[in-house]
């Protein structure tokens, strides 16, 4: 058996009477990649802020180096090789890859000034451990989600890491991107670098680890071989409840169609998009990364203009040539990054609910009625489960999932034809993704139309009616959900059998 890096045993953790870690148990051994697994709110974000030192334990001790702590401070944790790549990369995006890479040698060196030529080498050694190809004068915020979590990693091992914690790696990366980033874990490993993968996606956990544990509620619930685990086992363990997925089923033809697609193209993006859509479909767009899916559902909504082609909406010709006018014509966007572009973070769950709404909860002289305004938030609150135990809260206090929750109340109370989900459950836990599609069903059984775009085949697979593939612009085949695969999804994104 391999040797020990880290191991955890009873830890404690709470803040303001509120127990986050109620006796929390974990042990990762060199050279594995260990899953750390659990809803939003189970614990793991406190549970690695322990072992990098961030937080103090009220009771339990760490093993590290061979030696028995009760705490660790982030330096001791830096020295013992235990490096965190949080969900934002703690990266500065105004600095470029080279000062970023070398800021923390730098520091460490206590030099009082950068020495460019230095720092230069330092970070041209960083990338060639991962044989990472980026241009190192180059701003960090001109680069993707993907390209930021190497950097990442890059400077993570200038540090000679041990044991690597990477907190949902993967909540903000297409398939494509995921696949990378799993090829450059797996070389960690090769050389005998330990990974605490923390994340709630079931296909990643079975894909990439070799053993896991999960937590529920702040306490330890289940931990093994991931090879001795089932998907609906591990499901169970994260929410203590039962899923069973069901796919979606059009009751039958519904009418005409509410929104109908012609010739549709755009330069550079896409070309010649057909297609019709009735109510109480689900469609689905697949395809991968830059093959058009996003630019075409956001000319839908406004936030682009086609070179060419037109839009019906009930039958009539639609000149949606902004948000406004989409809204108008009943069309809700739900983004694929909520927090940039679906979420006012700082403000309140209530204003982020009624925001699409303000005009018909004024009054006469143009101010809010507050008695509707609490009304109509208490109403989506209510239907959509959203857990809050006060909507005057600021929205960035919420999960993940159930901040998509409110993005959606937000269209829902504007009385849509068609709504567009652009990555419907991404970052969102395997309860609230569950809950998500429940929701879309239901809305879909009312007679709502609606869009989803998404890489995440068996998603697809399980809410549309119907799925159209993208490549490289175009079209590629429409198919029917109960007589495809994921393997046939996957080879008509990439044209690769």
């Amino acid at each position: 058996m391999a040797s020990t890096v880290l191991k955890v045993e009873g830890i404690e953790k709470s803040f303001g009477g509120v127990r986050a870690l109620k006796g929390v148990s974990l042990e990762i051994r060199a050279g594995e990649i260990h899953c750390l697994a659990g809803e939003n709110g189970s614990g793991k974000s406190t549970l690695i802020k322990v072992i990098s030192g961030a937080h103090e334990p009220d009771a339990g001790w760490i093993e590290i180096g061979g030696r028995r702590l009760t705490r660790l401070s982030p330096i001791e944790a830096i020295s013992h090789g235990v490096q965190v790549i949080y969900q934002d990369f703690s990266i500065f995006p105004n600095l470029t890859v080279m000062e970023n890479l070398a800021l923390n040698m730098e520091l460490m060196d206590k030099r009082a000034f950068m020495n460019y030529r230095r720092a230069r080498a330092i970070a041209a050694r960083a990338v060639s451990q991962i044989g990472f190809d980026i241009d190192l004068d180059e701003r960090v915020e001109n680069f993707s989600v993907a390209d930021r979590q190497l950097i990442a990693i890059c400077r993570a091992l200038l540090q000679d890491s041990k044991l690597i914690i990477m907190d949902e790696p993967t909540s903000a990366l297409t398939k494509k991107e995921v696949k990378a980033l799993f090829s450059v874990i797996k070389d960690l490993q090769s050389r005998g670098i330990s990974i605490l993968f923390v994340s709630h996606k079931l296909d990643e956990v079975f894909e990439i680890s070799e053993r896991y544990t999960i937590l529920r509620s702040g306490e330890n619930v289940a931990m093994g071989s991931t090879d001795e685990l089932d998907r609906s086992a591990f499901a169970f363990h994260m929410t203590g409840r039962e899923f069973s997925e069901e796919s979606y089923r059009p009751a039958g033809p519904r009418g005409d169609p509410i929104l109908s697609v012609k010739g549709l193209s755009r330069r550079g993006c896409y070309s010649g998009i057909s297609f019709d859509l009735a109510p109480g479909e689900i469609l689905g767009i697949t395809g991968l990364l830059g093959s058009g899916r996003t630019e075409l559902v956001e000319t839908l909504f406004g936030l682009t203009r086609p070179d060419s082609g037109a839009v019906e909406v009930r039958g009539n010709r639609a000149r949606i040539r902004s948000v406004k006018e989409a809204i108008r014509h009943g069309l809700g966007y739900v983004p694929s990054d909520r927090l940039t572009e679906g979420l006012f973070l700082p403000q309140t769950i209530e204003r982020n609910t009624v925001i699409a709404v303000l005009d018909r909860l004024a009054g006469g002289l143009g101010l809010l009625r507050r008695k509707a305004v609490a009304e109509t938030t208490a109403r989506w609150i209510r239907d959509l489960s959203i857990a809050t135990k006060d909507p005057s809260l600021p929205v960035r206090t919420l999960s993940g999932g159930n901040q998509q929750k409110v993005v959606l109340a937000r269209w829902l109370a504007n009385d849509l034809s068609v709504l567009i989900l652009n990555g419907p459950t991404m970052g969102v836990d395997i309860g609230s993704k569950y809950d998500i599609h429940a929701l879309m069903r239901k809305l879909a059984a009312e007679g709502l139309a609606i869009i989803i775009v998404s890489d995440d085949l068996p998603e697809v697979l399980a809410c549309a009616s119907r799925i159209i593939v993208m490549r490289e612009g175009a079209f590629v085949r429409e198919l029917d959900p109960a007589s495809t695969t994921e393997s046939v999804l996957s080879e008509l994104s990439t044209g690769v059998a």
